[in-house]
């Protein structure tokens, strides 16, 4: 706030925070999971947040702990058109993993994508208004977040269901 005002600023002009973290630092990178063949076990979250922003590499070892958190089931993972997400080494490296199968959303369409509406949902609570001077305290923050949203049955069902997306169950091969 504007030193001297009592955390007030001066009639007419807009407050300011001020704080050293350089959000540009952080990204993070989310998956929610919808069991088709047994809704009953209820959707999982799969959240990473590294410093710095993703490129194919960082992307390529974030899927490598997705694979180990759903222990080796079989994924079919819904993403947008990040370019890191279909480069040509993603796609090579996608082409050796018989657990993943990828999807890809239309271009410009967030309303599609379910952790868009996690993104929001963690933004609108826990990240609103956050001026932190560490990293950690972010990463805290998101995690409390997840960890709040997790732990509603229906909060990531809401977030399929607002999509208009909808789950099928796999047809038994013959």
């Amino acid at each position: 706030m504007t030193p001297g005002t009592g955390g007030r600023a001066p009639r007419g002009r807009t407050p300011t925070l001020r704080h050293r973290l350089n959000w540009k630092r952080a990204s993070m990178a989310a998956a929610l999971g919808y069991h088709a063949a047994d809704p009953g076990r209820g959707p999982r979250l799969c959240f990473h947040l590294k410093p710095g922003s993703y490129d194919t590499t960082a992307l390529i070892e974030m899927l490598e702990q997705v694979k180990v958190f759903y222990a080796g089931e079989p994924v079919v993972l819904v993403w947008d058109g990040l370019s890191a997400h279909w480069s040509r080494s993603m796609r090579a490296w996608v082409a050796e993993q018989d657990w993943l199968t990828l999807e890809r959303l239309p271009a410009y369409a967030p309303e599609l994508n379910p952790v868009e509406l996690l993104w929001s949902a963690l933004k609108a609570r826990e990240l609103t208004n956050l001026a932190v001077d560490h990293l950690a305290d972010v990463a805290d923050a998101a995690e409390r977040g997840i960890h709040r949203i997790s732990q509603n049955d229906q909060l990531p069902w809401s977030f399929l269901i607002h999509t208009g997306l909808t789950i099928h169950q796999p047809h038994p091969q013959n």
